[in-house]
């Protein structure tokens, strides 16, 4: 018969017989033994339980998974990361927008190229260029040009850049400005 460990509370006796196998170590031990020098119940029960083979050593315990040893990191590691990633979703973006930009963009789009219609027939879709009308205007005088440039050269002025490449585009457009502002004539657009 090969011999096992013993599990944890697998072999335990009942209290009963427990109990019964004391009583019947203490008739045979003072059957045996004088009375005078009759040892304590207590200490029968524990010679008995010496007598007999060593106790193998205790089992080690079961080692657990690492999710299961730290399962109350788990919500606060959950949390944190839905955080953090909502954070990076939802943050606003800072757009740069220069106002002289804006005025050019709004003027090109004024003139800009035909306009496309989308018109959905039996599931194809028809593109049809739509022509802006643009009209002349008169043009402006060069003295009002002049002072047109000079404004826009002491803007350029004020603004301040926040990257080389930004610095040297501002630079190369105050110098134009400065061409057409020292010019005798200017050309018309």
């Amino acid at each position: 018969m090969s011999e096992e460990t013993p599990k944890l509370f697998t072999n335990k006796p009942k209290k009963k017989a427990i109990i019964a196998q004391l009583k019947h170590v203490e008739a045979n031990f003072n059957s045996t033994v004088p009375p005078s020098s009759a040892p304590s119940p207590a200490a029968a029960a524990a010679a008995s339980y010496m007598a007999g083979s060593a106790p193998p050593p205790p089992p080690p315990p079961p080692k657990e998974s690492f999710a299961r040893r730290y399962k109350y990191v788990w919500p606060l590691l959950l949390t944190v990361n839905l955080a953090v990633g909502g954070y990076l979703f939802f943050r606003t973006k800072k757009k740069v927008i220069e106002p002289v930009d804006e005025e050019m963009a709004a003027k090109s789009a004024s003139v800009a190229a035909p306009v496309t219609v989308e018109k959905p027939v039996l599931s194809t879709v028809v593109v049809e260029p739509v022509p802006v009308v643009v009209k002349a205007r008169e043009p402006i005088p060069e003295k009002q040009q002049r002072e047109l440039f000079k404004w826009m050269l002491d803007e350029k002025r004020k603004v301040n850049p926040k990257s080389a490449e930004e610095k040297k585009r501002i630079e190369e457009e105050k110098a134009i400005l400065k061409q057409f502002i020292r010019s005798k004539t200017i050309p018309t657009l």
